[in-house]
């Protein structure tokens, strides 16, 4: 049987630890790092950027982090669009409709739904920011029929209204206020 000095240094081997004179340290290199992501700048209409969004592939979808300043206090319609075009600053609607690659209705409350644009909706603080981690299993970066990396990218875009999660074709979300290219 190892003693359990020995059977530590064989533990830290596997893991990449450190040692320091008598001490063994377990790395601090956590296995994300090498994780795909990306990063983008969130604009608003007058093309001012506004905040930042960053996706990273986790392993059955997606972990977003989206920090934000300027938007107008309450709950927003959050969702992945097509197209990654944010270039038509007065609506976003360069950015195209939801992604839905399998032309599924809209919302997490429809039965028949959810489709893979789908996000939850954003609450913005009193002081017109915001800062949340979400996670959606519905899409991934760089695989399968909903992958945001596409060819043109896809956009994130913000909405001025709350989404209900159940109306056709946008949840009853509005106009476009904020828009990120996810490229």
């Amino acid at each position: 049987m190892l003693a359990l000095f020995d059977r530590l240094k064989l533990f830290c081997l596997a893991l990449g630890c450190l040692a320091l004179g008598g001490l063994t340290l377990i790395s601090a290199s956590p296995a994300y790092a090498d994780a795909l992501s990306t990063q983008a700048d969130l604009i608003n209409n007058s093309g001012t950027t506004i905040g930042t969004v960053r996706v990273e592939q986790g392993h059955k979808g997606v972990l977003v982090n989206l920090q934000a300043k300027d938007l107008p206090p309450g709950y927003h319609g959050m969702h992945f669009h097509a197209v990654g075009d944010c270039s038509d600053l007065e609506a976003f609607k360069s950015a195209g409709g939801h992604v839905n690659p399998f032309d599924m209705p809209h919302g997490f409350r429809n039965p028949d739904g959810p489709h893979e644009g789908n996000l939850p909706n954003l609450v913005v603080a009193a002081d017109g920011t915001v800062d949340v981690e979400l996670y959606s299993d519905l899409v991934q970066l760089d695989a399968g029929a909903a992958k945001l990396l596409d060819a043109d990218g896809t956009a994130l875009i913000i909405h001025t209204d709350q989404d209900d999660h159940y109306s056709q074709p946008i949840g009853g979300s509005g106009g476009r206020i904020a828009c990120a290219v996810i490229k």
